[in-house]
């Protein structure tokens, strides 16, 4: 049974920085996508980053340049570097994860989730 657990997130003021891990277990099989979706209140949620099994990243918009997605495959861990924070960063942030090696930016498409860590950017 695969499962994923959210850690790291927390308070910050604009400019700060945070750093989410996602520890998994369980197996998802070689050609994997695993990706980081926020979802503020009152709005739908959203895909920040995605990573394939080799490597290739995916950013939104907003994120680019600010944000890195990153995976440690010898402890099935994927993590979300988040620099130059901003109010509208606000948000709970999922680790999701799908057992095909293509991204999609559909939250319907992944099949595996964690429970969420929330992220808070004050002015």
């Amino acid at each position: 049974q695969v499962q994923l657990m959210e850690s790291g997130g927390g308070s910050v003021q604009a400019g700060g920085s945070l750093r989410l891990s996602c520890a998994g277990s369980g197996y998802l099989g070689s050609n994997v996508c695993m990706g980081w979706f926020r979802q503020a209140p009152g709005k739908e949620r959203e895909g920040v980053a995605t990573i394939t099994s080799s490597d290739f990243t995916k950013y939104t918009d907003s994120v680019k340049g600010r944000f890195t997605i990153a995976k440690d495959k010898a402890d099935n861990t994927l993590y979300l570097q988040m620099n130059s924070l901003k109010p509208e960063d606000t948000a709970m942030y999922y680790c999701a994860a799908r057992s095909v090696w293509w991204c999609t930016w559909s939250s319907s498409d992944f099949n595996y989730w964690g429970q969420g860590t929330q992220v808070t950017v004050s002015s």
